[in-house]
């Protein structure tokens, strides 16, 4: 399925990107692609649910819905709020990709970013200015992640 972008510069959460304190490199905002609408709600239909458009709204039949889809939590805060810049740890364990693996952060259901495994791990910290349990996916993977409000994310196996 082809997906259609929005441009950066104009995405109206573009700020996250060009925060001071957290500088993003031109080549790597090049890889940070804001879905229009029709295909956020495509990739969140597909990979995550046709039935809530916010990851507080999963219900039976939602993978992410399901207990055993998490195997893990640990928090992500702490790290966000130190000077160290890489991922943590238990989540830079979990998931061992390819550096060009396409990933989807999904903010909710017409609010997600398709960019590459890469460019998220150097840039994580900036996607998580929003927080409200945004899910990160990738279709050719079956690990995903869920960060949430409290500071902890959890770790997991799409469905």
């Amino acid at each position: 399925m082809a997906h259609t972008y929005i441009p950066l510069d104009i995405y109206r959460r573009k700020w996250i990107f060009n925060h001071k304190d957290l500088p993003v490199t031109d080549e790597d905002k090049a890889h940070i692609l804001p879905l229009t609408d029709k295909s956020a709600m495509e990739v969140w239909n597909q990979w995550l649910s046709n039935k809530s458009s916010r990851a507080e709204q999963f219900t039976k039949g939602d993978w992410a819905a399901k207990a055993d889809a998490w195997t893990e939590t640990d928090d992500w805060q702490s790290i966000w709020d130190s000077e160290d810049s890489s991922l943590p740890a238990t989540l830079a364990d979990f998931i061992q990709w390819p550096d060009d693996t396409p990933v989807y952060f999904c903010y909710e259901k017409y609010q997600v970013i398709e960019t590459r495994w890469d460019v998220f791990v150097r840039n994580w910290k900036c996607f998580l200015f929003f927080d409200d349990g945004p899910i990160l996916i990738s279709s050719k993977q079956k690990q995903a992640v869920m960060f949430e409000q409290n500071g902890q994310y959890k770790l997991g196996t799409r469905g």
